[in-house]
């Protein structure tokens, strides 16, 4: 039988009640996981672990497989009405999202998203079942030095991201790869930078950071507008906003733009494959490929389609990469697909080379429970809309003090300890200072995504050989390492175009036709 053949199959099999029910529930779990921020989907996913023990594999996998895509949907819906991600893999919705919400159409602004995370994972889908054994020959090829390389050029795109000050995007980057510095040698475990504080010698956790840089930096500046009445700007124009939507509208806004729709697949699906990189990377790599492809950059940020269908569809799409991994080589892609793998380890399947023809039952099923699982997220999310949507209806003097709470809930629950609280204090100060200086901080959640492996492949490479022409040499890492400096030659030409089109005054552009 041919892989459609048997992925149909399994479709019918996961149809039935008994795993149908785990995977309509775990879905939902996860949109709702997702959509709160500081939750994650990672946390979710170990929460849900516990109560697939004593179901079979393939409904314990149906289970947790509708969590990761409800919960990597799930994320956009607080990235676009709150400005805050719900989950770190919808850090760039927020650049688009919630510009178009704040300028009245909150609607459009999910349902692009939602749309985008479908037609993504739908692509992701066919990836994962034609590509996987061609992706794993060319994943077994990496070392060190591809990884690192690879790596650095996606640190490279921080020139994409810069706005107009390319030195207050680099010094963004720079403040990220500091944080990745604190704590253990990723190598020999030595503590660096601790300032003999006992709660900085397990290092900097990305989930406080995150929260705190952009929780409080979107926060703030509402808070600023919150008068002694009560009432506030933000709290009053959400009223004026309407709820309705067009479905059709929307999806034709994702359908016709073909080619960022699939080039920010790939970019998913690509980076999902490389394991430890995440969805955190894939969905601000992706749109800062939407903008250097645009023809009008100059409007990201603006709140335009692009930049959500861009990160959506990257970040779903990484979902299917990321599975492909654990697949193949047994190697968790990201910290979700670990727990995964620990599911499979405690049912005595043994995820690797052999899996797809040792448990071909159980192989077909993941890949038919996520093609499943994304129309029942867009189901569950369009039953909920009204929910969604009404939450900017709230008084930022009651709205604020409520996210919050649930930042500060998500930072301590991610390992039961102050000491999270104390890191997400302190990024709410830096990310507010880095706000009312101007300063971009997607650079810096990209700097702290990479910085711990750009340090730890760099010293695998040069323990194995001490030849540093090693990185220019292999071809697979030569290659990527031009790829780094034609990124920034392009994104430095970007800016000096941009540059000289605010100085002959503003013209009109046109929409792209990606």
């Amino acid at each position: 039988m041919s892989h459609y053949e048997l992925l149909l199959t399994h479709i019918g099999t996961i149809l039935h009640l008994q795993y149908l029910i785990p995977l309509v529930a775990g879905t939902a779990i996860g949109v709702i996981g997702g959509a709160l921020p500081g939750v994650t989907i990672t946390m979710t996913v170990i929460m849900v672990l516990p109560f697939t023990f004593g179901l079979d594999p393939l409904q314990g996998l149906a289970a947790m497989t509708g969590v990761y895509v409800g919960g990597s949907a799930g994320g956009s819906i607080t990235a676009s009405l709150l400005g805050i991600p719900g989950t770190p893999s919808a850090v760039a919705t927020t650049f688009d999202g919630f510009p178009m919400a704040r300028k009245g159409e909150p609607g459009r602004a999910v349902w692009v998203g939602v749309w985008s995370a479908l037609l993504g994972g739908v692509l992701g889908g066919i990836c994962l079942i034609e590509l996987t054994g061609p992706f794993a020959s060319i994943a077994l090829v990496f070392g060190p030095w591809e990884f690192f390389s690879l790596f650095v050029f996606a640190l490279s795109m921080v020139a994409g991201l810069v706005g107009k000050s390319v030195t207050k995007g680099l010094l963004s980057g720079a403040i990220g790869l500091v944080v990745t510095v604190v704590g253990p040698d990723p190598i020999l475990g030595v503590q660096r930078l601790t300032m003999g504080l006992n709660f900085l010698e397990g290092g900097l956790p990305f989930l406080p950071v995150l929260i705190g840089v952009f929780a409080f930096a979107q926060l703030m500046p509402d808070v600023e507008q919150i008068r002694p009445t009560g009432q506030d700007h933000a709290s009053v124009a959400p009223k004026r906003m309407s709820l309705q939507v067009s479905m059709l509208g929307t999806l034709w806004e994702v359908l016709s733009r073909p080619f960022l729709l699939v080039w920010s697949t790939l970019v998913g699906v690509l980076i999902g494959v490389l394991p430890a990189i995440g969805g955190s990377a894939a969905n601000i790599m992706a749109y800062d490929q939407a903008k250097k492809f645009s023809r009008r950059p100059e409007k990201f940020g603006t709140g335009i389609p692009e930049g959500i269908i861009a990160s959506e569809s990257s970040n779903n799409a990484n979902v299917a990469g990321s599975l492909m991994m654990i697949m193949a080589f047994g190697i968790p892609g990201d910290a979700v697909t670990a727990v995964m793998m620990g599911a499979l380890t405690i049912h005595g399947i043994q995820p690797g080379p052999l899996f797809i023809t040792q448990h071909p039952g159980v192989a077909y099923g993941i890949y038919a429970a996520y093609i499943v699982a994304l129309p029942l997220m867009v189901l569950v999310i369009w039953l909920g809309a009204r929910f969604w949507l009404r939450i900017i209806m709230m008084p930022k003097a009651i709205l604020i003090p409520i996210v919050l709470v649930l930042c500060v809930i998500g930072a301590y629950a991610l390992s039961n300890t102050m000491n999270d609280v104390y890191v997400l204090a302190l990024f709410c100060v830096i990310g507010y200072a880095m706000v009312k200086g101007r300063i971009p901080l997607a650079p810096l959640i990209l700097g702290v995504v990479l910085g711990d492996q750009i340090e730890s492949n760099l010293i695998r490479a040069l323990a194995t050989d001490p030849d540093p022409w090693l990185f220019f040499t292999r071809p697979i890492s030569g290659g990527l390492i031009a790829a780094s400096v034609i990124s920034v030659i392009f994104a430095m030409w970007q800016h000096s175009r941009e540059a000289k089109r605010a100085a002959a005054g503003p013209e009109e552009e046109e929409d792209t036709d990606f």
